[in-house]
This record gives C-alpha cells, structure tokens and sequence, in this order.
C-alpha cells in the first residue's frame, strides 16, 4: 500500500502546498524533540501525514467562519498547530493551546515561531482557562481524556456558545455511553472521519448534567 504523504493531504482537503510547507516543519520538529521528551513515537512520526496532519485538519471542514479555537491538552500540536497551520491566511483566527506540562508548551512555543501558525499557549489547567471569561467559537480535543472528562471541562466554554469538535476512535459509542451513565445530556452529531473509517467526530453543541434522582 502506498504511504499516505504531503500530496495526497492536499489532495483530500483541497489546502496550498505553503499549508503543507508549514506542517513538514511541525512533523520535523516533532522529529527533533520527541527523543527528548515523550510526544509522539517513531511509528506515529512516520504516520504524520494520514494518521494525524489529515485527522485534525479535517476539522476545519466542520467549522466554517469559525475564529476562535480553543485546544485542550495540545500536548505535540494535535489538533491545535494542525488547524492553526490550515488557517493561518483566515484574518482575525487565533488558536489557543491549551497545556499543562511545561516541557510541552515549550515544544508547542517553538512550534508556533517555526510554523507562523496564529496560535498561542497558555501553560495552565483546562478548568482553570475554561472559566475565564473568554469566549471561543470551537472547543476541540484529541487524545487528551475519556469523554465524561472532556465534557466536563468543556461545559463552561460551551456553555458560553461554543461548538466542541471532538476527534475520537472506534470506541466512540462506548464513551459516549458512559458519558450518558454519568448522567450527561448532550446534543451531539457523530461526524464520519477522513483518517479513520471506525472513528468519529462528535459535534457537541451543550451539555448539561442530569441528576440521578431526575433521570428517568
């Protein structure tokens, strides 16, 4: 099978090859950095371009007009420096990515200088950030918690308007049945994937938490 690279990306979601320029200097720095400290491993590196430069980008696609992003657990730059790389010539987009671990945000700093993605770190706690009063147009997350988790920490951004869009496996429906058992009511929409046929984008529009004593 021939392996999925930077023409088959333009291809598929129609971007300038300037995008896929500053994404081969995100997956060179990934290269760089990751034998320092733990982002992403050889096997994944080599899978860039279909597994994760495709998976997040797609988002965008999902989010027309949308401005204000904001990514919760950024970690190497999934999707944060992804969609910020895409829509770096949309004026007035700004990509907040959001990171805990000092060692990551400092990746995700020099990430940002090298790519001129419109993005900035904030080295501090998703529940923390989530109930300043800042408001975003699109919520996103990859890898970085089960649902539940997600949903709670996002509910105050979405909750001042936001859309979450949020990249998940093949084990959607579990964790969206979990997330259910725990007494979360939300709008959600399952969106199929480009980079994996088994995996979804769930569209979250609100969340609100149902009490035990009121669940039917």
């Amino acid at each position: 099978m021939q392996k999925y690279g930077p023409e088959d990306f333009m291809e598929d979601l129609a971007v300038p090859r300037e995008t896929c320029e500053r994404l081969e200097r995100h997956r060179q720095l990934l290269q760089r950095w990751s034998s320092r400290i733990n982002l992403i491993g050889p096997r994944e590196l080599d899978a860039y371009w279909g597994r994760h430069a495709l998976d997040c980008a797609q988002l965008v696609r999902h989010a027309p007009g949308a401005l204000r992003w904001i990514d919760m657990g950024s970690g190497a730059g999934f999707p944060g420096i992804v969609v910020g790389c895409v829509l770096v010539d949309t004026p007035g987009v700004r990509v907040d990515l959001v990171e805990t671990n000092p060692k990551k945000a400092a990746f995700l700093r020099e990430a940002i200088r090298e790519t001129g993605a419109p993005c900035r770190v904030l080295n501090e706690s998703i529940d923390d950030v989530a109930v300043a009063d800042e408001t975003y147009d699109i919520v996103t997350a990859r890898a970085f918690a089960p649902l539940p988790r997600i949903i709670s920490s996002a509910k105050p951004i979405l909750d001042r308007g936001a859309i979450g869009l949020f990249l998940k496996g093949a084990e959607y429906r579990a964790e969206l049945a979990v997330a259910a058992e725990e007494g979360w009511s939300i709008q959600v929409e399952a969106l199929d994937s480009l980079s994996d046929p088994d995996g979804r984008i769930l569209r979250i529009e609100g969340a609100r938490r149902v009490e035990k004593s009121d669940r039917a």
